[in-house]
């Protein structure tokens, strides 16, 4: 049972669950709450919520998820087992990157693929929400690295490269060709 806390963060939402935890599963051995973006639940409602996680039901497990751990109260991090996820690497977003463009028959660079997983900062699903976004703008035409950077308004790293490299030598006519450039 998932529960988009953004969208349901009072008293009376987690009421709900609390209600619901109480009646056995039918057919499973355990009904598993998933409440993503918990931080964004009142501190009323985790007060409701609290004895449901100090005691809950032997079939009962509750999967809190949130960016800003920092938020949540300390009464609640204390009754937790916490797991740390981390970015995922350029990699292998990369590679799944390549899954899709074959999956769908489109022709991509790998340089195109390896620049939509950068800006994907560590997260698959803001680098294929770019991906998809990059195809749409190049609907029928093979994805380039050029062709990415134009549609995310981006700059190749090799010009920023060329502006330092005049900026350490003190080359202002240099940077400003650099500047112009861009």
């Amino acid at each position: 049972i998932e529960m988009d806390a953004a969208a349901n963060s009072g008293v009376d939402d987690i009421r709900q669950i609390i209600e619901d935890v109480g009646i056995p599963p039918m057919d499973d051995k355990y009904k598993v709450y998933i409440i993503d973006e918990v931080h964004e639940i009142s501190g009323k409602a985790f007060n409701a919520l609290l004895k449901t996680l100090e005691e809950p039901p032997e079939y009962a497990i509750f999967i809190l998820a949130t960016t800003e751990v920092q938020a949540l109260p300390i009464t609640i991090l204390s009754r937790c087992q916490r797991y740390d996820f981390h970015r995922i690497s350029i990699g292998t977003i990369a590679k799944r990157l390549r899954d899709i463009i074959d999956a769908e028959g489109v022709s991509a660079e790998d340089k195109a693929l390896t620049y939509i997983a950068k800006a994907g900062d560590g997260s698959m699903r803001d680098a294929v929400s770019l991906l998809d976004q990059c195809i749409a703008f190049y609907i029928g035409e093979e994805l380039t690295y050029d062709k990415v950077l134009t549609v995310l308004g981006a700059v190749d790293t090799e010009v920023f490269s060329k502006l330092l490299r005049c900026v350490v030598a003190h080359d202002t006519r240099g940077a400003i060709g650099v500047v112009e450039e861009v």
